[in-house]
């Protein structure tokens, strides 16, 4: 196995890792978004979506159409500040899903 599939693995994991913890957050969504959600112009459509479901409709989606696709992936990535932010102050911590984010920030950023 290449570097580049043993890549693409820890990425799959880290995707459905993601999931996993989206889903034990209770905020898994299993109605799709109005098309008007997708409309924003906000940077993680703040004023179209709530976090989760960003990471849900449109970070994960699109990451997932990449790796089926073979496309290149993001080389950068910072999405674990914005969940520690969207959890500061709620009754929820979802650290899981911080943590889950902060590796696939890692693994997109080569670090």
């Amino acid at each position: 196995m290449s570097t580049h599939e043993k890549h693409l693995d820890r990425v799959t994991d880290g995707l459905l890792k993601i999931e996993i913890e989206l889903r034990e957050l209770g905020v898994w969504e299993h109605e799709p978004l109005p098309d008007e959600a997708f409309q924003s112009t906000q940077p993680f459509c703040l004023d179209t979506m709530e976090f989760p479901q960003w990471v849900q409709f449109v970070f994960l989606d699109r990451m997932k159409t990449l790796v089926e696709a073979g496309q290149p992936l993001p080389s950068v990535s910072g999405i674990a500040p914005m969940a520690e932010e969207h959890f500061r102050g709620r009754p929820e911590s979802g650290h899981g899903l911080i943590q889950a984010l902060e590796e696939m920030d890692q693994l997109l950023s080569g670090r």
